[in-house]
């Protein structure tokens, strides 16, 4: 008999499995009816109710048993092939995705990844990458190892294959966002690189295994790219592409979006400089600019003792369970804290603001509070 947790993750994901089904309704299912087994056993009077819910979606239910079977299969899939399953509603989805509106409700990954790591960076750019865009690259991941953050891209021809072997190379940590499902490396030229990333960091992808190789995928991907990363480094791009698809959308998502100016007569350096004159993006003249706007100070960090949940004796009860949720996270977003605690934001504010005040957490760029000692 399936334990509680794995009966849950197999309902959860044959509700995935519906097809046209996006990550918003399948959040909306969840909220309203509390899981999706539940969903599965609502009268049809009341799933009519849900906000969202057609008549094809109600006809997808009335399936529900090839959904399941589907989705044991896949378990059982990826527990033979080594691969992770990662659902929104669980401690091992990605934290920084789970405040992205349209970010998906399963995750499958291979590798020795930390979905959670400390800090982020995504590097991205064109296909084309000439010599200056690839030297820079290197040039930028040189310089941000001794942070040691997870360096995230996509595995493509130019900028982002450079991102993950430079990664590799000065031993720092590198995720490869996939627009196949994790099994299938596209360019295969890239293989090699793919299966040293598993060492320390992997591969990430929406799609399950098996799933058809279609065009669209990419573009598609390039929403996590840009909600895992803390900063979004573009290198280099023409007027249109991946590149300036995945900043436009770490833009909207409130991240750090940084581009690499470049020669006024390269067709690969439009797209940043575009970037930059329309402000979207920051100019990125070096390590400092991504250290400044996030806070990084490996001194502080290597001087600033573990923190500890003390003197919380003022704190009234709303108060004391933000806290206690930064106390676990470290940081967090208020978009996802408001999320993840069911308070609507701008009594949350109200909240953090307090808890500034009497120094038990800071605000920190990109919307986020980050826990700290009191004072």
């Amino acid at each position: 008999m399936p334990s509680k947790e794995n009966n849950k993750l197999l309902h959860n994901l044959a509700l995935s499995l519906f097809p046209n089904l996006g990550p918003n309704i399948f959040k909306t299912i969840i909220n309203y009816c509390g899981s999706a087994e539940g969903f599965f056993n609502l009268s049809q009077g009341k799933a009519m109710k849900i906000p969202g819910i057609g008549p094809k979606l109600l006809a997808y239910r009335k399936g529900k048993d090839a959904y399941l079977k589907e989705a044991s299969n896949l378990i059982d899939a990826a527990d033979k092939q080594g691969i992770e399953i990662h659902c929104y509603l669980e401690a091992n989805y990605p934290g920084r995705l789970k405040s992205v509106p349209d970010a998906p409700p399963f995750l499958f990954s291979k590798g020795n990844l930390n979905p959670n790591p400390k800090r982020t960076v995504g590097i991205v750019g064109t296909r084309n990458a000439t010599t200056y865009g690839r030297s820079i690259t290197q040039k930028i991941t040189e310089e941000l190892a001794r942070f040691q953050p997870t360096v995230i891209s996509g595995l493509a021809y130019g900028i982002d294959i450079e991102a993950h072997r430079a990664a590799i190379s000065n031993k720092i940590p590198t995720i490869a966002i996939l627009g196949t499902d994790v099994n299938t490396i596209y360019p295969a030229a890239h293989k090699k690189t793919a299966e040293q990333m598993k060492e320390n960091g992997g591969l990430i992808s929406e799609f399950k295994m098996g799933a058809a190789l279609n065009p669209s995928n990419f573009p598609q991907r390039n929403r996590i790219i840009a909600g895992l990363s803390d900063a979004l480094i573009v290198v280099e791009a023409a007027r249109k592409g991946g590149a300036l698809i995945t900043a436009e959308i770490a833009y909207s998502y409130n991240r750090e979006v940084f581009a690499v100016p470049g020669n006024l007569q390269s067709q690969y350096s439009e797209g940043c400089n575009n970037l930059i004159r329309s402000m979207k993006a920051g100019i990125y003249m070096g390590p400092g600019e991504i250290v400044e706007s996030l806070s990084w100070d490996k001194e502080n960090d290597a001087a600033t003792p573990a923190p500890t949940l003390t003197d919380t004796s003022d704190l009234d009860p709303m108060e004391l369970k933000v806290l206690e949720r930064l106390y676990e996270k470290t940081e967090a977003e208020i978009d996802w804290l408001s999320r993840d605690l069911n308070i609507p934001i701008p009594q949350l504010a109200v909240k953090l603001l307090n808890l500034e005040f009497l120094g038990f957490v800071k605000a920190i760029p990109g919307k986020k509070y980050q826990w700290t000692r009191p004072k």
